[in-house]
């Protein structure tokens, strides 16, 4: 700030020599004459000093015997008038400040961060759809309503963070994979289900055998080592109310929450067909320079690109000023590199070699997501003119859908009316 200030008033920097260059800068400072960037060159000194401190140098001169001339001249006060001939020119550089003053009042960029599950494409596409976009002004941008929509509108996303950074809109999410059973209002909410008489069970997603089973809420329907089916009732939340005989009073009505686990058999089928198109690139290129502004693009090169089949790789950047003051002007490069196709087969171990990757693939996938498994069997064969790869696997997963006791109740109604 200060030598922005010094700046704007202007100053002087000077060369001091002669009988007593020492008692000259001490007497500088008594007269409160402000002196800075000293350097000893021996047999002078330089030093920078403002313009009013210069005029007040002549009786100090005399009385030390020292010599003082200018070297250079700096500041706003010597800048202006170099260039009041040149009134074309000083107009230009006002516009272009004033532009890019106006510029900065717009969102040039936006950047998500944290997103896994949901894809760029997608949360662009909600952005706009809640009139969120690169071009608008930044004081139309609700920071607050934005976080709360990309909450209620995203049920993965657990946290969200939105600020404004020069013409970047920054934008920080948490997603939790964790499908939660049950939150930490399930305490307040189990008041207001006795009281509605709504509740909801938890029902098999697949066929298989209980293997282990942890409930918190509700009553169990089955029990460790039995056979269930899909939509089976595993846990109930219509939970008895029993009369002193042991008679059935009433029902509480609750929302279940149990850890059930199961053991079933997946069995999963990949495709490979016999032969593949390879790409032989010939060495041939051509390169094209990439300019663009908004959404329109232009592309810049020596002739056109006559290449029967090519790769086109991009390398598109965004201009920006500084680290966050982002344009709305892209630029880069673009190369077209010529192939040929020839239609090749895989040998066995090729294949092999890609179903092996694909099983391993689909076997991460699954433990990733929590899944066990405790035994695999793959099997290789050709099969019209494809070859196939059958997998079984044994797993155990979690499982248990919530489902609506209303609803449970309403299948056996249906059942018995179609009976009758």
């Amino acid at each position: 700030m200060l030598q922005f200030i010094q700046y704007l008033k202007g100053y002087v920097c000077i060369r001091v020599w002669g009988y007593s260059p020492e008692r000259f800068m001490n007497l500088c400072s008594n007269h409160d004459i402000l002196l800075w960037d000293i350097k000893n060159h021996g047999e002078y000194y330089t030093m920078c000093i403002t313009v009013c401190g210069f005029r007040r140098l002549r009786p100090i001169v005399r009385k030390t015997g020292t010599r003082v001339v200018i070297q250079k001249r700096c500041g706003l006060p010597f800048f202006l008038p170099k260039w009041k001939k040149r009134k074309i020119f000083l107009l230009g550089l006002i516009g272009s400040f004033a532009f890019w003053i106006w510029m900065s009042t717009f969102i040039w960029a936006v950047d998500l961060e944290g997103n896994h599950s949901i894809s760029q494409d997608v949360f662009i596409d909600f952005l706009m759809e809640q009139k969120v976009y690169v071009g608008m002004k930044r004081n139309q941008v609700d920071i607050e309503e934005l976080e709360k929509k990309i909450r209620q509108s995203f049920d993965i996303v657990t946290w969200t963070s939105a600020r404004i950074d020069g013409t970047r809109l920054e934008i920080q999410i948490r997603e939790n994979k964790v499908d939660v059973g049950r939150s930490e209002g399930d305490g307040g909410q189990e008041e207001k289900q006795k009281e509605s008489g709504q509740g909801s069970n938890l029902v098999a997603e697949w066929d298989g055998t209980v293997v282990a089973m942890v409930t918190r809420r509700g009553v169990p329907q089955v029990t460790i080592g039995s056979q269930v089916k899909k939509g089976d009732i595993l846990v109930t939340g219509m939970v008895p109310v029993y009369h002193e005989d042991t008679t059935i009073k009433g029902y509480q009505f609750y929302e279940a929450d149990a850890d059930i686990y199961i053991s079933r058999l997946l069995a999963l089928t990949e495709e490979l067909p016999f032969s593949y198109q390879q790409k032989d690139y010939t060495g041939e290129e051509k390169k094209q320079v990439l300019f663009g502004v908004l959404d329109q693009e232009f592309m810049f090169g020596l002739g056109s690109v006559n290449y029967k089949n090519y790769d086109k790789v991009t390398d598109k950047r965004q201009v920006c000023l500084l680290d966050n003051f982002y344009l709305p002007v892209y630029y880069g490069s673009s190369v077209n590199r010529e192939y040929v196709v020839t239609e090749k087969k895989y040998s066995q171990e090729e294949v092999k070699a890609i179903f092996a990757e694909k099983l391993k693939k689909i076997m991460a996938d699954l433990e990733e997501e929590g899944v066990q498994i405790v035994r695999k069997n793959a099997v290789i064969t050709k099969l019209s003119n494809r070859w196939h790869m059958n997998v079984e696997l044994q797993i155990v997963e979690k499982t248990g859908e919530r489902v609506s006791v209303a609803v449970q109740k309403e299948k056996p109604t249906e059942e018995t009316q179609a009976q009758e």
